[in-house]
């Protein structure tokens, strides 16, 4: 019986017309499973009906010697033996044809990898997921920037710019990265005590500065830190700069927002990204607070970086009158893209739901002082609490509240990407190319590059606010604190004076370049304005 089972796919074999290699192979596998099974099967039936027909080691052997000669049978079917004329063109024509080279490559690797060791395996998998972190994760960051004093100050004296970033060799994945980074400095990072101020705006509103000075210096530098979305002064992020800051010396302020960081609402405004009023009384009072020759920085963090860029922009004299340097950090330049990055599905769009329920419980939180009011009016207060995305809480409160027509003319107003040009403060920016809440192709490098104030550092990867680095991310020594206290401690203290010049020289190109703009658009009154401005800036540098 096993005898002309055996025989019976080689006279099969024989007969059969040579169509098509991959159905010879397939129907040998086949073959090969049947003889498999029909072993199997009598070796059953003998043990039950007790009769030694053959030793265990016997029919191994004969099964092998079955097996052989099916293999050798399908090695003469690769390489084409000539039978006849007929069969050696057919098997001519299926070896010329893609199809069975791709089949016949397909069956070689499967063969090669299934007898594969698992070490040896998984030492390839390693070895190649090293080249691809050497190649494609670890990169210098690109610093866009107009050439001038301030891409050479930078240069000369941030080491960490000319370094290569080197993120965690497990974690280089963007969302991996935002996540991780929050969860591990919330895990690590003690609480911070603040000593706070409320201080009382204008329009009644009330707002929480939290100031950290212990240990430091009478005439220390101060630096105003703007948390995110919905961010306050012990958000894990926003306590890894104050820790950082300590350290190097330098007082800090955290300016929570409105309704933010356990302070009541006394006004039905909140805040947006495109109102920088609340900044501008905020950065009044703490200039006139410190020392007169305390110097004063600031840095915004995600939506933080927005208020802070429309204020250096909308307010540039100002500002350059009361801040000495600036940072931003993982800040959405083009709100419209930003918005249109954090909704793609899956895991971004969880982010920005999760960034929605938080707005959600800062409005529930203070949802006696909205229900009286809006009770009669066009803002339906239970619908914006089941908002999903922040787009959505935006279009129906965001922009209502702060007088916008439409959420796109509110993004539009937000936007920080055409108004670069603008800034007069020395502004450093640190984005992540594959930030999931910002698209690469928003970051605004052209007009960096032509810009006398602005410098944007672009990192491979990082993630929003994330940037860790090293085999365990330490929550002492981060990337992102590391550049912000290179950057504020050699700016704010400038202990040679060669900040200071550099930043004479850059305001004397921005107001030069100011006026030809000017000049060239036939606007005269304008441009000698700006030659007056010019030539008292002369006079105060001799």
């Amino acid at each position: 019986m096993f005898g002309a089972f055996v025989h019976l796919p080689l006279k099969t074999a024989a007969t059969m017309t040579m169509t098509s290699k991959a159905q010879l192979i397939n129907i040998e596998l086949l073959k090969m499973r049947r003889i498999a099974l029909m072993f199997s099967h009598s070796a059953s039936r003998c043990s039950s009906a007790a009769v030694p027909l053959l030793e265990p080691q016997q029919l191994q052997r004969q099964l092998y010697r079955r097996q052989s000669q099916q293999l050798r049978f399908k090695q003469e079917l690769l390489r084409c033996p000539a039978r006849d004329q007929s069969s050696k063109s057919t098997c001519r024509g299926i070896h010329t044809e893609p199809f069975g080279q791709s089949v016949s490559m397909f069956h070689s690797m499967y063969a090669y990898l299934s007898h594969l060791p698992r070490l040896h395996a998984l030492g390839i998998a390693v070895f190649a997921y090293v080249i691809y972190y050497l190649i494609q994760v670890v990169k210098r960051p690109i610093i866009a920037c107009a050439d001038g004093p301030f891409k050479q100050y930078l240069i000369k004296k941030m080491p960490t710019l000319e370094n290569k970033y080197w993120p965690t060799f497990w974690c280089v994945e963007s969302r991996a990265q935002t996540v991780l980074a929050s969860l591990l400095r919330s895990k690590s990072l003690p609480r911070v005590n603040y000593r706070r101020e409320i201080l009382r705006l204008k329009d009644g509103g009330e707002v929480a500065l939290d100031w950290l000075e212990e240990g430091c210096d009478e005439r220390a530098p101060c630096v105003l830190i703007l948390p995110g979305l919905t961010g306050e002064s012990q958000a894990e992020y926003i306590k890894c700069l104050v820790f950082a800051a300590q350290q190097a010396g330098m007082r800090v302020v955290v300016f929570n927002n409105r309704g933010l960081g356990g302070i009541e609402l006394k006004t039905p405004r909140l805040y947006c990204a495109a109102n920088c009023e609340d900044l501008c009384e905020v950065v009044h009072h703490v200039r006139r607070t410190l020392p007169v020759d305390c110097k004063l920085g600031a840095t915004g963090i995600s939506m933080g970086g927005l208020i802070l860029g429309n204020y250096l922009a909308r307010k540039s004299d100002e500002a350059r009158i009361n801040l000495s340097a600036a940072k931003i950090i993982s800040v959405p330049w083009d709100v419209h893209k930003g918005s249109a990055s954090i909704e793609k599905p899956v895991i971004n769009n969880l982010l920005g739901r999760h960034l929605a329920g938080s707005l959600c419980r800062t409005l529930r939180n203070h949802l006696e002082v909205y229900r009286d009011i809006y009770q009669d009016s066009e803002i339906d207060i239970q619908r914006i609490l089941r908002c999903k995305t922040i787009k959505e809480f935006d279009a129906l409160f965001t922009a209502k509240q702060f007088g916008y027509a439409h959420v796109n003319d509110y993004y539009t107003d937000a936007t920080l990407h055409n108004k670069l040009d603008h800034i007069s403060v020395p502004l450093l920016c640190l984005s992540a190319a594959d930030d999931p809440f910002q698209p690469l192709d928003a970051i605004p490098i052209k007009a960096a590059n032509q810009c006398t104030h602005v410098a944007i550092v672009i990192t491979a990867r990082g993630g929003h606010i994330g940037f860790l680095e090293g085999w365990w991310p330490s929550t002492k020594d981060q990337y992102m604190s590391r550049l912000f206290t290179e950057y504020f401690t050699k700016a704010l203290y400038d202990e040679d004076g060669e900040f200071e010049r550099a930043s004479n020289k850059m305001h004397e190109r921005f107001l030069a370049k100011k006026t030809m703009e000017l000049t060239a658009s036939l606007n005269a009154p304008a441009a000698a304005v700006l030659v007056d401005k010019l030539e008292q800036h002369k006079l105060k540098l001799m």
